[in-house]
């Protein structure tokens, strides 16, 4: 039998009969001959293992029965080493130390604990954890939570205490190693998993001994050669004696800790690292990298590294972090580095690619595992592995881009900005080193081309290179430089970066769209944000002006410097006494506001004199005072200019561009201003009045004119709101609101598409604003101003819906053309349209049958506004349930009625738009929801309804056609799944009374209507009652293969039907062979109309069943003549069971009718559908 035992160990008889076999030597020899390959390990993708593993004699054949588990191979084991144990011997431990607390009698046997109470206990645990399948490890609850830690500190501290006696007895340990290897190969979770991570935490500590023992025998040797060159005289033979058995015993307790460890990893680890559970795998996986980590000589080798190279690949989030982690921590080491080149050479590209994981986590680590290779292994990671990680640090996750941009950092701009220590202290870089940063974050964002906006980059280099990008003296140093020799893109840059560093450290959020999961600020980052907004604020008030200054001609430039005031301390320009900063600040606003007419740089000058206009600041004076001057200026101008355009007939295009430039300036002031004391309204409102009546204004006037009037009743009603306002004022106001609305109601029809969706914006808040929501809160005394728009208007808001919103696009390409971003930019303004009307919807401003105008496109352009008209829909319902299904209903009607129209009634159903209507109805179906008994009397009232529009107009007088309409029932099965099975019988009855009525019966079935009979056929949803809480039969069925099979069979075609709404193929219940029917799936009608040509055996049918389908005009599908084709044969004594079997189903069903209607009661399931006063039962 193969043992651990050293080469240099003494050897031993097997043939001795005071030699046992250990527990720990039967382990090891199962390993050698290989462990029972058990149900619960995976593959992990790795060409090379097969082999490694063949080297290291491994293999998973199985050496016993697969299905046994651990208790029956440990008795089998158990019995062959008490057979084999002589009586009345008492066993010697393999080797016998001194101090030993092994107490034995003369003579006597050693007491053992009977095998046969470990069985039972085990056999206990397994039922009990098979069958809550809960275990502590994985159990809920606080208490359990710390059992891991606690078990694993166990452990630890069994080995500790043993570590000097005990642990070297060869008995104890190899029976626990023994234990665990077994139940680690259990097909039991619950002792898979605790055995494994038992198995580990001992292997972790043996290692730690193992260490120990290592650093003692370099001790020893030491000691021994200093006591061997002394001199004779001076030399101690007893001395030297001692230090030789010291050794001698070291070596022993080493080969022996060796041994244990060599059991463990090839009786637990080598096949639990490919368990099926991930849990168990990260295990493995962690407590390897500690080894290594630990005992670097022994383990950090290529036959333990390739583990963890191959579990790189695997599919668990939590398995690959532990690897990714493990790495990080070897290759953190300097020391180890070099025996890493190998692995590292073999798996780097599978490093490298987990930096684009699916899971964030994952991505982060591996993304610091690279920055730890590329600071300790110079010119491994090549310029292609470092382009990989590049693109990372524009990621939306903040966590994954802080990380590769610490990766950025450490390549590119730290061996050229390196931060000199002297003396162990830091020394602050020169202006030189911080230029050479700047510019080499200019060539890498602008030569990149990666992304457009820069804030990203300097928030993902903020964590690494925060000091850096807080440097505003260099940055303004920069931009202010008249010789520097940056371009106009760089120049750009350069102040994007300084804007997002501001508001980085003023405000410590990330930009727009990049997602962190801290919820706030330590009150540390705080003290350091307060401190950072003082210091940006004395450094850059004295130098906004010079920069406004310099790049006053420049829109781009200027829009964002004007945004610099959003994050300064303006208290500042009054403690600090830097007012004539202030007054150079508002005199470069002016020349800004007054050259240029761009309304990004319009709205950021109009945004930064709100925030000046603090009436709580002292400056305030001064800062009105300069607002009234730019405002007097550019009205002076607007009445100028106005006269001129109001007297002549004819602007030249100078005259028409300052008109429009000076009407943007005043648009984007009283945007945030209240200019209510220059009347504006009246000029503007005589001036869109002429280009209503003549057409003469030109468009880009117009625009900014309606913006003016606009603005103008807001701030009115703002003045109203806010104080008790008399009755003439109301009237005043409710008389330009209405005559705007006019206005804006001519600028429907305008030529110009920019007119007419700038007055649909503004008519649908202004109909919003003054809509009856405005009296609610206290405020009745505005009822005289609430205004609900006339028939003509809704009818022309929902022309323009249809005409600007619901119109296909082109097809987006790559997204990176400048014709894509203009499609995308389009497709906002589109859902900007679309969510204003649906608002006025919602509010009760619009009719709420408008809403079939946005509905009936609702999966057409499903990806464009899906979400926008869900939402509506949601809205809708919560309004009015009963109306909302009506307004499903008309939606489906008018696309019908617009299809027959153009095509005709012949093939409709043929179409790909009615192919497109009927996936419309599956989508309105589902809007319903779970809530079947909720929605019962409306699906019921949506059936009724279709029913009667489809059979609503008749075929012509002697034509044999069907009822044009009749292809909507095809449409109306969509909702029949909603249905309960009694709600489908009575359908079923109103369906043939209506159709009893058509005078041009055909004598063939129409397909709509064996279409729609179908989907009420009661086979479409027989578990319906049982998940609505209807009480079953009690009389137990047999279950026959056959009848399994049909039930297979029918549940399949239920399932079809709600998701496909393609009738499936019927189920053969007869010996003729049978071509597929044209519309299958109707066994259940077929079985309760009883056809004699087919069923010469079968039962009468019942009373109510035989009146039921007895009519002459309820459509059957006729039988086809017998195909070849079909090679199913059934047996005669099948059939007759297939007949019995149905004949118990029909008499079960009828008792569970019965039975229903006995106790069914409206109190119990809302509207009682099978009352005939409920229902009028005139109607069906």
């Amino acid at each position: 039998m193969p043992t651990l035992r050293s080469s240099s160990s003494q050897p031993q008889s097997a043939s001795s009969p005071s030699r046992v076999s250990s527990p720990l030597q039967g382990a090891v020899a199962r390993g050698h001959r290989g462990f029972p390959a058990s149900s619960s390990s995976v593959t992990v993708p790795c060409d090379d293992r097969a082999s490694d593993q063949a080297s290291e004699g491994e293999s998973d054949s199985v050496s016993a029965d697969e299905g046994s588990d651990f208790e029956d191979s440990l008795r089998r084991n158990v019995k062959k080493r008490v057979a084999k144990r002589p009586l009345k011997t008492t066993p010697v431990a393999k080797h016998p130390k001194k101090g030993s607390q092994m107490v034995r009698g003369h003579g006597q046997k050693e007491s053992e604990p009977p095998a046969s109470d470990l069985f039972d206990a085990v056999k206990a645990a397994k039922s009990d954890m098979q069958d809550s399948g809960d275990y502590p490890l994985t159990a809920p609850g606080p208490s359990w939570k710390k059992f891991q830690g606690s078990f694993c500190e166990f452990v630890r501290t069994l080995v500790f205490r043993c570590q000097y006696g005990l642990l070297y007895d060869g008995f104890p340990m190899d029976n626990l190693i023994s234990l665990l290897t077994g139940l680690s190969d259990s097909q039991v979770r619950a002792f898979r998993h605790t055995s494994t991570l038992a198995a580990m935490t001992l292997m972790t500590s043996l290692v730690r001994v193992a260490l120990q023992l290592s650093v003692h025998k370099d001790y020893n040797h030491r000691q021994y050669e200093a006591e061997r060159s002394k001199g004779p005289g001076q030399r101690a033979p007893e001395r030297l004696e001692s230090l030789l058995e010291k050794r001698k015993e070291l070596q022993e307790h080493q080969e022996e800790i060796e041994g244990m460890m060599n059991a463990l990893f090839r009786g637990v680890f080598v096949h639990r690292y490919r368990d099926v559970l991930p849990e168990i795998r990260a295990i493995c996986i962690e407590e390897i990298g500690c080894w290594m980590q630990s005992y670097s000589t022994s383990f950090l080798t290529d036959s333990y590294l390739k583990y963890i190279g191959w579990t790189l690949h695997d599919k668990h989030r939590e398995v690959r972090l532990k690897c990714l982690k493990a790495l990080k921590g070897l290759y953190s080491n300097q020391d180890l580095t070099a025996r890493l080149e190998l692995f590292t050479s073999r798996f780097k590209d599978r490093m490298v690619s987990m930096v684009m994981d699916r899971e964030y986590d994952v991505a982060v680590e591996a993304v610091k595992l690279l920055t730890v290779i590329l600071k300790n292994m110079e010119g491994v990671l090549t310029d292609a592995d470092c382009e990989s990680v590049y693109p990372v640090v524009y990621a939306s996750n903040r966590a994954l881009a802080s990380a590769a941009g610490e990766f950025l950092y450490w390549k590119l701009f730290y061996p050229e900005c390196e931060t000199r220590t002297v003396d162990g202290k830091e020394q602050r870089q020169s202006p030189r080193s911080q230029r050479t940063f700047f510019h080499l974050l200019l060539s890498f964002f602008v030569e990149s081309e990666l992304h457009d906006h820069a804030a990203y980059l300097v928030d993902s280099l903020w964590d690494c290179a925060g000091s850096q990008l807080k440097n505003w003296e260099s940055l303004t140093s920069l931009l202010l430089e008249k010789d520097q020799n940056l371009g106009d893109v760089q120049e750009s840059t350069l102040i994007e970066i300084l804007v997002s560093s501001v508001q980085q450290a003023s405000e410590g959020h990330p930009p727009v769209g990049r997602v962190t999961g801290r919820k706030g600020l330590t009150p540390k980052e705080r003290k350091i944000q307060a401190n950072d907004k003082v210091k940006l604020t004395e450094h850059l008030i004295p130098l906004l002006p010079q920069l406004l200054a310099k790049f006053s001609a420049d829109a781009e430039k200027v829009a964002p410097l004007l945004q610099l005031l959003n994050y300064f301390d303006l208290n500042i320009y009054c403690t600090r006494r830097l007012e004539k900063h202030l007054e150079l600040f508002l005199q470069q606003l002016q020349e800004v506001v007054v050259k240029h007419a761009e309304p990004a740089v319009l709205e950021a000058g109009a945004h930064a004199l709100y925030l000046l206009c603090n009436p709580e600041f002292t400056f305030f004076s001064r800062v009105d005072f300069a607002r009234s001057q730019l405002v007097d200026l550019l009205t002076d101008r607007f009445q100028q200019e106005l006269e001129e355009l109001l007297q002549s007939s004819f602007l030249d295009e100078d005259e028409v561009y300052s008109l429009a430039a000076t009407l943007k300036r005043l648009s984007a002031f009283y945007n945030a201003h209240d200019l209510t004391r220059w009347e504006l309204y009246e000029p503007c409102y005589r001036l869109l009045r002429k280009a209503v009546d003549t057409g003469e204004v030109p468009h880009q006037v117009m625009l900014p004119a309606l913006t003016l009037v606009y603005f103008s009743i807001l701030w009115t009603l703002t003045h109203i709101s806010g104080s008790g306002a008399s009755q003439k004022q109301l009237m005043s106001l409710k008389g330009r609101m209405v005559a705007f609305c006019e206005l804006c109601q001519s600028c429907l029809s305008d030529v110009a598409p920019e007119i007419q969706e700038q007055a649909f914006v503004l008519l649908s808040d202004l109909l919003l604003i003054f809509s009856p929501q405005m009296i609610v809160g206290g405020c009745d005394f505005l009822r005289p101003l609430v205004f609900f728009p006339e028939a003509t208007l809704q009818s022309e808001l929902a022309s323009f819906l249809m005409d600007h919103v619901f119109i296909q696009p082109g097809e987006l390409g790559g997204g990176h053309s400048q014709e894509d971003h203009l499609k995308i930019e389009q497709l906002h303004q589109r859902r900007r349209l679309l969510a204003g009307f649906c608002k006025l919807l919602i509010y009760g401003v619009l009719e709420l049958d408008a809403a079939s105008d946005v509905f009936k496109h609702y999966n057409k352009f499903y990806d464009d506004y899906g979400d926008i008209i869900k939402e509506t829909l949601t809205r809708a319902r919560q309004i009015d349930r009963s109306h909302c299904s009506r307004i499903l209903l008309l939606s489906l009607k008018q696309l019908y009625t617009e299809l027959l129209q153009e095509q005709g009634p012949e093939g409709l159903n043929e179409l790909p738009a009615f192919i497109e209507m009927r996936d419309l109805a599956r989508r309105f179906a589902l809007s319903f929801g779970p809530q079947q008994l909720q929605n019962r009397d409306l699906v019921v009232m949506l059936h009724k309804e279709g029913i009667k529009f489809s059979l609503s107009e008749l075929p012509a007088a002697g034509s044999s056609g069907q009822p044009p309409n009749l292809a909507f029932l095809e449409l109306l099965s969509e909702f029949s799944p909603r249905l309960f099975h009694q709600d489908k019988q009575l359908l079923l009855s109103y369906l043939e009374k209506c159709l009893q009525d058509v005078s041009q019966a055909p004598g063939h079935p129409w397909g709509p209507v064996t279409t729609y009979c179908h989907s009420l056929s009661p086979m479409e949803n027989t578990a319906e009652a049982s998940l609505q809480g209807y009480p079953r039969s009690k009389k137990r069925r047999i279950e026959g293969p056959s009848r399994r099979h049909r039930e297979d069979i029918s549940s399949s075609q239920e399932e079809s039907l709600q998701l496909t709404s393609m009738p499936p193929t019927p189920t053969l219940t007869s010996t003729a062979v049978k071509t597929r029917q044209p519309l299958g799936g109707l066994e259940e009608m077929e079985e309760e109309g009883g056809s004699e040509s087919e069923f010469t055996q079968g039962q009468p049918l019942s009373g109510t069943q035989r009146s039921e389908f007895s009519s002459p005009h309820h459509f059957r599908i006729p039988l086809n003549p017998p195909g070849p084709d079909l090679g199913n044969q059934l047996t005669r004594l099948s059939l007759m069971e297939e007949d019995e079997e149905e004949l118990e189903i029909q008499h079960e069903s009828s008792e569970e009718w019965q039975y229903t209607n006995k106790h069914s009661s409206p109190s119990e399931h809302g509207l009682d559908l099978l009352d005939s006063t409920e229902l009028n039962i005139e109607d069906f």
